[in-house]
């Protein structure tokens, strides 16, 4: 596709511009496969700590398979979309923003759920509920934040999040948490797919342009699956059993009340708006080439909260904006969110087809393991990229320093703080919250660098960037 089929460079950077129907639909689907990957692993991560079955009726807990909350992740990612793209009333950004089930909230829901059973699931799916609505509340106040949200702080934030969860794509990809401890956990037999996964999509996204690039990782992960299914590790026996149509039950699993999971919901809900805050400049940025509007900011918050609260309901979690997608963006030069609504009405219909779901839940967890230790390693890898827009002066080193060793400290070790109540050692062994509070209070505590420091600062690092050129 050429910019002259698409339209010219200012309708591209139009958000309200709509491409020819045949570029905007295959443009529409890109991003949900750029993304599909990711939506629906939180789903599948959550259920088996939760003792959900991989691939069975009945999970070791007496729980349904996990094909409901995938179709939950895609259903309500749709939604959400709608809700950025078309908007209603004050909620949304009216822009080509992608929702999609959150990673961030990952951290806290594990030891939420894991070992529960249905009160934990209860409990957390309460938590969703009330995180969303105070996530919509965020929005109001979110424009006038944005002064203590600088790359050092939203750039720390994500590589934390990308960090914590690192430890869960090694144990997915060598069998999953069921296996620690068991002979077969970390044999050949379960790495060899994993591998598959990894190489495929690091070559793919190397090697190849255009689609085949943006979605490296959904094909790496079908690679892997069709050596996982070879070597005998696929079973198709829920597939047939799986209705054509189905629509979301609302409190499937109940209603419970846990403060440490409500508290925790609330805390990520602020990590998450930050979140969102940089998607939705990055996307402004990207592809209109302009700074994101405080009215745009304040709906993308509301977006997000709304839309988690609603998924929370019918048994899906949290929802937030997808990074990747704005990567997706600025590489297509394509601004519309008319394009976005079409992949939006895509994973709704996946959603409300269970056997899409049921397709789904054969994927072995060793396969999916090779998928997130890519995407997990991608949210990293894009901190790092947020924090290379900040000037290293000795006041910021030091920021980062205490924060990131403070928040990554307490992940690695968690029984530091096991004298603490229960409450607040889901909060803090998580490192997120941890590193976040301390990113920010240091941020706006500590004096500045003077004019003259700063400049000299500046000069050292266009220095170093000229040596490396």
């Amino acid at each position: 596709m050429t910019e002259s089929s698409l339209g010219t460079a200012e309708q591209l950077r139009d958000p309200n511009y709509m491409p020819p129907i045949g570029d905007a639909v295959p443009l529409g689907i890109q991003h949900v496969l750029a993304m599909f990957a990711s939506n629906v692993t939180p789903s599948i991560i959550i259920a088996g700590a939760a003792g959900f079955g991989f691939g069975s009726d009945q999970g070791a807990l007496g729980f349904p398979d996990m094909t409901y909350m995938i179709q939950m992740a895609m259903l309500f990612a749709g939604v959400a979309t709608l809700f950025q793209t078309i908007g209603m009333g004050p909620i949304g950004a009216r822009l080509p923003i992608v929702q999609g089930t959150s990673f961030a909230f990952l951290p806290v829901m594990i030891p939420a759920v894991a070992g529960r059973g249905t009160e934990g699931m209860a409990a957390l799916m309460t938590g969703v509920v009330i995180g969303g609505i105070f996530h919509f509340c965020i929005g109001f106040f979110i424009g006038r934040l944005r002064f203590a949200l600088p790359p050092l702080v939203t750039g720390l934030i994500v590589l934390m999040i990308g960090l914590a969860l690192l430890k869960t794509g090694i144990q997915y990809a060598a069998g999953g948490v069921p296996l620690v401890g068991q002979p077969e956990f970390g044999t050949a037999a379960m790495w060899i797919p994993a591998l598959v996964v990894i190489f495929v999509a690091l070559g793919l996204s190397f090697f190849t342009t255009g689609l085949l690039s943006v979605a490296s990782v959904l094909i790496g992960i079908l690679a892997g699956y069709a050596v996982a299914a070879a070597m005998g590790q696929v079973s198709f026996g829920n597939v047939g059993n799986a209705s054509l149509f189905d629509l979301p039950m609302p409190f499937q699993w109940g209603l419970g009340f846990d403060p440490a999971i409500i508290i925790g919901m609330c805390f990520m809900a602020i990590i998450s708006a930050i979140e969102t805050v940089g998607d939705t400049s990055g996307i402004t940025k990207g592809g209109a080439g302009r700074e994101a509007t405080d009215r745009e900011i304040e709906g993308a918050t509301f977006a997000d909260g709304f839309g988690s609260a609603l998924a929370g309901v019918f048994g899906g979690l949290p929802n937030t904006s997808f990074s990747q997608n704005v990567g997706l963006i600025a590489m297509t030069g394509v601004m519309s969110r008319h394009v976005v609504t079409i992949g939006a009405v895509f994973l709704i219909l996946c959603g409300l087809v269970p056997k899409v779901g049921a397709v789904i839940n054969t994927v072995p967890i060793n396969v999916l393991g090779g998928g997130v230790i890519v995407m997990f390693g991608m949210v990293a890898a894009s901190g790092i990229n947020m924090l290379s827009d900040v000037v290293w002066n000795r006041r910021n080193m030091i920021i980062l320093a205490v924060s990131l060793s403070v928040g990554f400290g307490l992940q690695l070790e968690p029984s530091a703080l096991q004298h603490l109540p229960r409450t607040l050692q889901i909060l803090l062994t998580s490192g997120l919250l941890p590193a976040a509070g301390l990113s920010i209070i240091l941020n706006l505590v500590l004096p500045d660098e003077t004019p003259e420091e700063h400049a000299e600062a500046e000069a050292e690092i266009e220095a170093h960037r000229t040596d490396a050129a």
